[in-house]
């Protein structure tokens, strides 16, 4: 359950706050939403519980003191985390040494609904997804004991199986690695690819067609070390090179050009981008910043913020629920359960839709949650986009997930991209072909890659007004940095709050020709601001006509 605390601002055409002040922070948090990115913790956290909970039932105190431990796990707080259990100083040398020794970064939690137990305890129970570093996922599931405190309070009941079902005084874990096999690869012309030349592509050509590094999580006696049994196996897949170098659809002009944005305009922060083709889904360039390790383009999990408003409208346009041209008034703040906001300055009485798009106006999005069915934007993104699907696009992928809000509070925030809505540059960049084309491609980085997903098209005159709103948000609104760019371009900015202690993530969507480009910068504090500069570097140096 989620709620949120001053919803994220509005951009500014230059990409800068309003105001003098130092920038505050919404989505104030007690509690874990959902995933959260492996390379670096993106999640919202909530104030509590929703102001729709049951009254009937556990706690609500127990249930945020457990999500809040995971929040804090999951964010690399371990004191923190140690400090809400009944045993601190064990709790912390546990988690510290669970997850160094397990090469384990950014661990990701989804928690189920709380169980009252007849002894006065609760029961949290939560999915891990444990991203093991250069090799993969190592997902199971556990619960969260909770038990009250003689002041009221409520603390994690400490144990070592709360960590995994498995872990105890004589059994742990040991993580074993096996060389890995090196790839060669070429791009879509037939030129050399290699971690050398392209720095960006290493933790990608690790993994290309399934070749990829080999290990496994045991669990293994304390004392001789003996193996009980093995958890998870990583580098099972088949192996496609045959001998022969694997061919992409990636294009060396486009990859070294976007490596050189990245490196010119990210400012050393973690970011990544995806260039993809828009009429097959074809994937031209993937980077990321730093360059090795996690391929947080393909693999993170971020909330995409406002560039989820193209999701947010299609929905609407698909059942006529708004018109480009309908007044929809987009004041300072809006309360649902907690109180949203736009930049102190940002408001527009009287504004049509067009302008609440194309300056981003959250409070405008969220007057309209009514307009669709709790499931409603969830079913669009997976419909039309393909969003949630399992797609399978030549090295592993995160696909996206649209939960389905769990109160008020929560749609809200669904509507401008927050709540537990997580996507990645590569989503968001195919989100944005789809949105112009009108057809979904999955995206792809080997010729050949399996598809499974199913789609329909967007229709005709839903795609001309989403074309429309893009170009509009370049020559009027919030991707003004784009503006003066040849060929046309269409954009949407995004500024996704993350948590009370982290600067905003900005991101930046765009399409020109038949390219879709898509941008996280992480901590960049606005998407104009941040990705904006990264986009319009890559745009600027390549021809439009480059397309592969």
């Amino acid at each position: 359950m989620t709620v949120h605390v001053d919803g994220p601002r509005n951009e500014r055409r230059d990409g800068r706050r309003h105001g003098n002040r130092p920038p505050s922070r919404g989505l104030r948090a007690l509690a874990l939403t959902g995933l959260v990115t492996a390379a670096a913790t993106v999640v919202a956290y909530a104030a509590g519980l929703g102001p729709f909970a049951d009254a009937d039932g556990p706690d609500p105190a127990a249930e945020a003191q457990a999500r809040a431990f995971l929040a804090d796990w999951s964010a690399n707080r371990l004191p923190s985390a140690a400090a809400r259990t009944t045993r601190p100083g064990t709790a912390q040398e546990v988690l510290d040494s669970f997850t160094d020794g397990l090469d384990i970064e950014g661990p990701e939690f989804t928690t189920a609904g709380p169980v009252e137990n007849g002894d006065g305890t609760v029961t949290v129970p939560f999915t891990a997804r444990m991203p093991v570093t250069g090799l993969g996922i190592w997902s199971y599931r556990s619960a969260l004991p909770l038990r009250e405190q003689d002041d009221g309070s409520w603390k994690v009941d400490w144990t070592l199986s709360l960590i995994h079902p498995r872990l105890s005084g004589t059994a742990k874990f040991r993580l074993e690695r096996e060389e890995a096999r090196s790839v060669e690869a070429t791009d879509r012309h037939g030129a050399l690819l290699s971690a050398d030349r392209h720095p960006s592509l290493s933790p990608v050509l690790a993994h290309l067609g399934g070749v990829g590094p080999r290990g496994a999580v045991h669990l293994v006696d304390r004392v001789t070390g003996e193996v009980e049994r093995t958890e998870t196996t990583f580098g099972k897949n088949r192996d496609l090179t045959a001998g022969k170098p694997v061919r992409t659809t990636l294009d060396a002009d486009w990859q070294a050009a976007a490596e050189r944005a990245l490196a010119a305009r990210a400012r050393g922060r973690n970011a990544a981008l995806v260039a993809l083709r828009v009429d097959d889904g074809e994937i031209l360039a993937l980077a990321n910043s730093p360059a090795s390790g996690f391929n947080r383009a393909a693999s993170g999990t971020y909330a995409p913020g406002s560039t989820w408003k193209i999701v947010t409208t299609s929905a609407l346009l698909l059942k006529d629920a708004v018109a480009p041209g309908d007044i929809v008034n987009c004041p300072k703040y809006l309360t649902v359960g907690k109180r949203f906001q736009n930049v102190e300055t940002s408001h527009h009485p009287g504004a049509t839709f067009r302008t609440d798009f194309t300056e981003s106006c959250n409070t405008a999005f969220i007057s309209l949650r009514d307009r669709l069915g709790d499931g409603e934007l969830g079913e669009v993104a997976r419909t039309y986009f393909g969003v949630g699907q399992e797609w399978h696009i030549g090295v592993p992928s995160y696909d996206g997930s649209v939960p389905v809000p769990q109160d008020e509070t929560e749609k809200a925030a669904s509507m401008i991209g927050q709540g537990r809505i997580q996507a990645n540059p590569l989503i968001m960049a195919s989100v944005t072909a789809t949105a112009v084309s009108g057809t979904f491609h999955q995206p792809s980085l080997i010729e050949g890659a399996e598809d499974t997903t199913r789609t329909t098209s967007l229709p005709r005159e839903v795609v001309g007004q989403l074309r429309a709103l893009l170009r509009a948000t370049v020559t009027d609104g919030t991707a003004q940095v784009l503006a003066g760019l040849p060929g046309g371009v269409g954009a949407k900015t995004g500024t996704a709050e993350v948590s009370d202690d982290q600067d905003n993530n900005g991101w930046l969507v765009a399409h020109r020709g038949d390219v879709a480009v898509a941008c996280v910068v992480e901590e960049g504090v606005t998407g104009g601001g941040s990705a904006g500069p990264v986009v319009r570097e890559l745009l600027a140096t390549m021809p439009q006509s480059s397309a592969g």
